[in-house]
């Protein structure tokens, strides 16, 4: 849309303010409101300069001028504000290059999306993820030098079976692992899911579903795929409504994988093909209908999946879900019938559904990287024919220790992925759409939670070593 076209539509909707957004390096949605009076042609085709040494991971105090400058493909009247405000996403750039910033996430998306079309594998990379979350009614956090703890409580949780109510405790309430799909008012979130959904479709996300996940207090939402920019952004206005919807009830939600204890983990399938014009390039008559376009996709990933998963799994928390037990798929292989696997090749009833599902990744990080990453991996095995091997269609937590031992996992800790992603970058950096100052900064950015992490005493150590 034009930058006139902008102004006319703020007219005729009595925009009062402009917010101009982007997403940081660690994926947090950041924004800065403009008076609707002084946005103009210029501001909204040259954008604004701000202070990117504010940001974590960018700009040093030094070299701070930055430019946040709208893309007018996307326009969203935000439906949680008091005053008429209208949604643009934004990109970086640099104010004295004038050229996209190495380090925005965003940018590097549309390079991603750029390098898939130069290569001629395909013009357009479809995503299709599934962001889990939690909601709960209270979240209690302390991070003393002589006191460490947090406290969750939701209805819903069946550590409150026993709990008296001011008004009675009904009973109904998923237990363990039990979410997965029983009706209300064992499902008590209907309501609230189903105005998740309408808060989706009013920011112009095609909606698909609803469903409470396998954990207590633990939903999903579906929404179509979209070409991978388009998508992140869909991740971050689906994060957005989340939160909001969710205060708007008196509680609160949160996309962390692993917040509680001896339950499933939150994790986001990615559903992925690519297509060429009207062609879908993962359709053909090798395993499961795939191609061998596809399956040399799925090598480049199972490959290059340790480095991955610093952008994908990017928190330390991420790796509190990664484990055997909890329909975590840790092992990297893929299969058309086996959901353990990291990779699933879904069921089709038609050629243009063909596709790979990656389900590893979390929605904690930075959408626009982890998809970035992933397509940057999958191009990588179709222009070496990297072979994924052999399909494990067995139950992957059925096997032996002898046949574990010999299927190659997911990282183990983020200090794992970060040491993966040092080591295995190259074919992030194809195409200059990833770079080595971006990655450097990323992995120093990151270190800074591993420190927090690693040198803060845990509860469950005094529990274990306190008297030891």
């Amino acid at each position: 849309m034009s930058s006139s076209k902008v102004l006319k539509l703020m007219k005729d909707k009595d925009i009062e303010y402009v917010d101009l957004r982007f997403t940081d390096p660690r994926g947090k949605l950041q924004h800065l409101t403009m008076d609707a009076t002084i946005v103009d042609e210029g501001m909204l085709n040259d954008g604004v300069f701000f202070d990117g040494s504010s940001i974590a991971g960018w700009k040093a105090i030094n070299e701070s001028d930055m430019i946040l400058k709208p893309d007018l493909n996307r326009q969203i009247v935000d439906p949680y504000t008091s005053h008429n405000t209208l949604i643009l996403f934004c990109d970086i750039f640099d104010a004295v290059k004038k050229d996209s910033y190495e380090r925005d996430p965003r940018g590097i998306a549309k390079k991603a999306e750029a390098y898939l079309k130069k290569t001629g594998v395909g013009d357009k990379a479809y995503f299709g993820p599934e962001p889990e979350f939690f909601v709960f009614d209270d979240v209690r956090i302390k991070n003393d030098m002589n006191e460490t703890s947090f406290a969750i409580d939701s209805a819903e949780g069946p550590y409150n079976s026993g709990k008296k109510y001011e008004n009675g405790n009904m009973g109904h309430r998923p237990g363990i692992k039990g979410g997965y799909f029983p009706v209300p008012p064992v499902d008590s979130a209907q309501d609230m899911r189903s105005e998740y959904l309408k808060g989706l479709r009013e920011v112009g996300i095609t909606v698909e579903k609803h469903h409470h996940e396998v954990a207590p207090s633990q939903h999903e939402l579906g929404m179509l795929y979209n070409t991978l920019v388009n998508q992140a952004d869909n991740v971050q206005l689906y994060k957005y409504v989340v939160q909001m919807v969710s205060h708007s009830f008196g509680k609160t939600a949160t996309f962390m994988p692993k917040p509680v204890k001896g339950d499933n983990g939150s994790g986001m399938h990615t559903h992925q093909s690519i297509w060429k014009g009207k062609t879908p390039m993962f359709s053909g008559n090798e395993y499961a209908g795939l191609s061998k376009t596809a399956l040399h996709y799925i090598g480049g990933i199972l490959k290059h999946a340790k480095a991955i998963n610093a952008f994908s799994n990017a928190t330390t928390n991420s790796y509190k879900r990664l484990i055997p037990g909890f329909e975590a798929p840790v092992l990297l292989a893929y299969s058309a019938r086996n959901r353990s696997a990291s990779c699933r090749i879904p069921i089709t009833l038609s050629k243009n559904g063909a596709r790979c599902e990656i389900r590893f990744p979390d929605a904690a990080g930075n959408p626009y990287l982890t998809f970035s990453a992933m397509l940057m991996a999958g191009l990588d095995g179709v222009k070496n024919k990297i072979n994924p091997g052999k399909s494990l269609d067995k139950d992957l937590y059925a096997l032996s220790e002898n046949e574990v031992k010999k299927v190659p996992t997911v990282c183990g800790s983020l200090r794992e992925a970060l040491e993966s992603l040092d080591r295995d970058r190259a074919f992030l950096k194809q195409g200059n759409v990833f770079t080595d100052d971006q990655i450097d900064a990323y992995i120093a950015l990151k270190f800074e939670e591993i420190h927090n992490f690693e040198h803060t005493p845990h509860p469950i150590e005094f529990e274990m070593y306190y008297s030891c």
